[in-house]
């Protein structure tokens, strides 16, 4: 009887563990794959590197992503690549911290609108990535706008959270300053995105002779819609030493997460500012 018992037991403790291991296969998804390119046609940005490497870290950290830092864009291709290399196929996201025009033939450039447009896989724009590929309308349609001065260089930006439901947006104060250069963005409509962070008007110099908009209304964070995929550019992080806030880097995880689909939000655009 005893003998019974122990087989009994045994079977039991096999079972438990192989339904355990599965819960845990399942709970234990495979990590996404994240490109960072970090090329510059024109002016270098000195955080560009802090900015890859910070990014690349919390994918480990967090254990959501691998990431592949390319300073060049020959992945940015759908086509096979000679030997090893990766090409978009391969990826579920691609950051962009980025600036001018890049070199990438027009097949490249029809891939990489297909990747985020048609396979719905997602995009990140950093601070100069609104000055890239200035001349290529179909970029900035996706991005959500271009780089149109920076009026006040870098200073305390005076920021409000215009939408602290969106992820990675609760950890920063509904109102706060940052040192940072932020950009005025021309040909950015709020018809076609959902601004999550915008500078404070009646903190700002309007009468600097660089401000262009005329009606105030200076985005600073926003997030979109591409097709079937999912796109967010911030202008922040043009100072170095930002990409050791926490909230900065809470913002950039919680970002990475909602472009790979491991998390939702509300994203329909809203003309009023609220």
């Amino acid at each position: 009887m005893r003998q019974l018992v122990r087989i009994g037991a045994a079977i039991s403790v096999t079972l438990c563990l192989v339904v355990g291991a599965r819960a845990v296969a399942q709970v234990q998804a495979p990590r996404k794959r994240l490109l960072v390119i970090g090329e510059e046609k024109g002016y270098r940005h000195e955080a560009v590197t802090h900015a890859m490497v910070t990014i690349e870290r919390l994918g480990k950290e967090t254990g959501l992503w691998d990431t592949v830092i390319r300073t060049d864009t020959e992945a940015l291709t759908k086509k096979k690549l000679e030997y090893n290399a990766k090409n978009l196929n391969d990826f579920d996201a691609v950051v962009f911290y980025t600036g001018g025009t890049l070199e990438m033939d027009a097949s490249q450039q029809a891939d990489f609108l297909s990747f985020v447009h048609d396979d719905g896989k997602g995009f990140i724009g950093i601070h100069s990535a609104t000055i890239t590929f200035t001349k290529w309308p179909a970029y900035g349609e996706m991005i959500g706008g271009y780089f149109d001065e920076h009026p006040w260089n870098t200073f305390d930006a005076p920021v409000i959270v215009e939408d602290p439901a969106f992820p990675g947006m609760k950890q920063w104060p509904s109102s706060f300053t940052i040192n940072d250069e932020i950009y005025q963005i021309k040909e950015f409509s709020r018809a076609t995105t959902r601004v999550l962070m915008r500078l404070d008007p009646s903190k700002l110099d309007l009468d600097n002779p660089r401000v262009h908009r005329k009606d105030g209304d200076f985005a600073v964070t926003w997030a979109k819609m591409y097709g079937q995929g999912r796109v967010f550019y911030s202008t922040l992080g043009h100072v170095e030493a930002n990409w050791n806030k926490p909230e900065m880097q809470t913002m950039m995880v919680e970002a990475i997460k909602w472009v790979l689909k491991l998390v939702d939000a509300d994203v329909t655009p809203r003309a009023a500012r609220q």
